[in-house]
C-alpha cells in the first residue's frame, strides 16, 4: 500500500470516529459514558476478532506475547481516562486536553522509541491543528479547570499515543486484522466487570440497541480496522494528528444534524484542523523512499 492510501484509510477512520458523539445524543436518558465506552470495546471487539477469526490470520503468539497486552490496557485506559476526565472538568477542556496532547505524546514516544525526530511539517501540522481544536471547544463553552481532570485527560492522551505506538510495533510481525481483533477483545475483557457496576437499563431500549451497534460497528469496529492498516505505513505520530479529524467530523455533524449554530472562532477552528490535515496529508513528497513527516537527519 502507498504511503499516501494509508494516510487516507486513517483518516477515514478519524471521520468514522466523529460520527459516536452525534449517536450518542440519541442514546437514552441514563446512558453513562463509561457504559458506552465499554459497550464500544465489547461490540467493536467482537466483531474485529471474528473477522480475524474469518480471515484465519489469528495464532496463539497473538494472545500472550507483551506488546499485545499493552496495546489492550492502553486501549482500556484510554477509555477510562478520557470519560473520567470529561466528568470531572467539562466536555470542553477534558476534550481539549486529551485530543490536544495526545499527538504530542506521540512524536515524543515515537522520538525516544525509534530515535527519530518528527520533521518540520509534523510539527507545524501538530500545532495548526490543536489550535483550531482550541478555538472549537472552547468557543461557546464555559470553561471549568479542574487539575484531577487536566491529569486524567493527559493520561487518556499518552494512553492513545501508546496505543498507537504499541499496534504500529506489533504491525511489524502480524497482520492487522489479527492485532486490532485481540487488542480489542482484550480490552474489551478488561472492562467488563464495568457493566455490573453501572446502570446498563438504557441498553435494552430500541433507541439504545440502534446507538450501541452504531458505536460499536460504524464508530469502533470498521475505523480501527482502517486505522490499523494504516498505521503499517504511517508513522505513530503522524498518525495520531491525523486523528484531529474526528472532532472536525463532529462538528460538522452537529451543524448539519443538530442544529448547531458555530461562532465565527468555530468556524476558525473548523479551518485551521482542515488546513492542517492537507498540510500533513497531501504535500508533495520524493516518489522513491519517500517516508512521510520522518526526518532523515
Amino acid at each position: 500500500m502507498e504511503s499516501r492510501g494509508a494516510l487516507l484509510l486513517i483518516l477515514l477512520a478519524a471521520t468514522l470516529w466523529g460520527t459516536a458523539g452525534t449517536a450518542q445524543t440519541f442514546a437514552p436518558s441514563g446512558a453513562s459514558p463509561i457504559i458506552v465506552g465499554t459497550m464500544r470495546l465489547a461490540i467493536g471487539g467482537f466483531v474485529l476478532f471474528l473477522y480475524a477469526l474469518m480471515r484465519m490470520s489469528l495464532s496463539r503468539s497473538h494472545l500472550f506475547d507483551g506488546p499485545t497486552m499493552l496495546a489492550a490496557v492502553s486501549m482500556a485506559s484510554y477509555q477510562l481516562l478520557f470519560f473520567s476526565a470529561v466528568a470531572q472538568t467539562g466536555v470542553a477542556v477534558g476534550t481539549m486536553v486529551a485530543i490536544g496532547s495526545s499527538p504530542i505524546l506521540a512524536g515524543l514516544l515515537e522520538w525516544v522509541y525509534t530515535n527519530r525526530f518528527p520533521a518540520w511539517k509534523w510539527w507545524v501540522s501538530t500545532m495548526v491543528a490543536i489550535t483550531g481544536c482550541v478555538c472549537l471547544v472552547t468557543s461557546s463553552q464555559e470553561v471549568t479547570i479542574d487539575i484531577t481532570g487536566i491529569v486524567l485527560a493527559v493520561g487518556a492522551g499518552l494512553s492513545f499515543a501508546a496505543y498507537t505506538m504499541f499496534n504500529k510495533n506489533l504491525l511489524q510481525t502480524k497482520s492487522p486484522e489479527a492485532v486490532v481483533g485481540v487488542v480489542f477483545t482484550c480490552s474489551a475483557i478488561m472492562l467488563t466487570p464495568l457493566l455490573f457496576i453501572y446502570d446498563t437499563a438504557w441498553l435494552f431500549q430500541m433507541n439504545g440497541v440502534l446507538v450501541a451497534l452504531h458505536l460499536g460497528l460504524i464508530a469502533t469496529a470498521l475505523p480501527y480496522h482502517f486505522y490499523t492498516k494504516g498505521l503499517k505505513n504511517v508513522p505513530s505520530s503522524f498518525a495520531v494528528t491525523l486523528a484531529l479529524a474526528e472532532p472536525l467530523t463532529a462538528t460538522i455533524l452537529g451543524v448539519f444534524l443538530l442544529d448547531e449554530v458555530l461562532t465565527p472562532v468555530a468556524w476558525t477552528g473548523v479551518f485551521l484542523i482542515f488546513f492542517a490535515l492537507l498540510l500533513l496529508s497531501f504535500s508533495p513528497g520524493k516518489r522513491r523512499g519517500w517516508r512521510p513527516g520522518i526526518s532523515r537527519s
